[in-house]
């Protein structure tokens, strides 16, 4: 068994590790997961793995390489683009898309192979070919995803959103976004937990840019140390959404900065999984966050 992840930056509260299909993932100490869209859609890098109109895997697996060496401790790979105004695939492209690389990096690299999906069947297939970590955006929600992530015996990551991909960001609203992303959370934890999933086996993530305003974003990063005091692991991704184009002008390409502080900014509030397509910069980043926190408990 492999154990990813560094160890106690102090004023974080202690967290069992996750057990991610013969990898320990410490948490302790906030780690990466790093973006690979397989997918020829999505907001930033949509299409980069692709040859033609199919996904090249040796380009796949090259980028995954990369992103362990700079300090992924998790690899999120998602078949399914669900930026906004995003089209839904079917399970069969969605698998054929996902499974091959799934078994292939479970062969070649050591790391938490985490599967960004809703999809029930995609969920018990990426299990079967080597996936650490469940990541539903639609926190187990569509018929059959609740009882395939109950017999995969994997680690899930659950996600709020207000509304579907296509939808989402035509009228977002709330009375008090961070009180009802944390009801909506709980409330699929009791679902889990109906069915046998125990809490050791979740992550939240709050849903940044997915159904919500600039304000509600800005407002549930202000929030999340609320969200952090349900003793779940949070997973944040932030990485080059559109809260920074709509606050600085950035086009996608230009919001590397602003990313990081992000992530800084969410590590500081509680987050323990940073998502981005940004590896090295990012780990670089929540490094040096975690070294003057470590110096402060000398």
């Amino acid at each position: 068994m492999t154990t990813v992840g560094p160890v106690l930056p102090a004023n974080l509260p202690r967290l069992p590790a996750l057990e991610c299909a013969g990898h320990s993932l410490d948490l302790t100490r906030p780690v990466i997961m790093g973006v690979i869209n397989a997918t020829p859609d999505s907001f930033f890098d949509g299409g980069t793995l692709y040859r033609g109109s199919r996904l090249d895997l040796d380009r796949a697996v090259a980028r995954a390489r990369e992103m362990v060496s700079a300090g992924a401790a998790i690899l999120d790979i998602g078949g399914e683009s669900t930026r906004p105004g995003a089209q839904a695939v079917s399970p069969d492209e969605e698998m054929a898309r996902v499974l091959p690389l799934v078994e292939r990096i479970a062969l070649e690299l050591p790391v938490v192979i985490s599967v960004d999906t809703s999809t029930p069947q995609l969920m018990s297939a990426a299990a079967a070919a080597g996936a650490g970590l469940l990541n539903d955006v639609r926190a187990l929600t569509r018929e059959g995803a609740l009882e395939a992530a109950a017999s995969s015996g994997l680690p899930i990551c659950l996600m709020h959103m207000q509304g579907e991909p296509g939808s989402m960001q035509v009228a977002p609203q709330y009375a008090d976004v961070v009180n009802q992303v944390r009801e909506f959370l709980l409330d699929r934890v009791a679902a889990c937990e109906r069915l046998g999933i125990v809490r050791e086996r979740l992550l939240l993530d709050p849903g940044f840019g997915f159904g919500k305003s600039v304000t509600h974003n800005m407002q549930l990063l202000q929030g999340l140390p609320q969200l952090a005091a349900m003793g779940f692991p949070l997973l944040v991704g932030l990485s080059r959404k559109s809260i920074i184009g709509k606050l600085l002008g950035r086009d996608v390409e230009e919001r590397l900065p602003a990313s990081l502080a992000l992530a800084v900014m969410a590590v500081e509030r509680g987050a323990r999984v940073i998502r981005t397509h940004d590896v090295a910069a990012t780990a670089d980043a929540v490094a040096m966050w975690a070294a003057l926190q470590e110096l402060g408990n000398v």
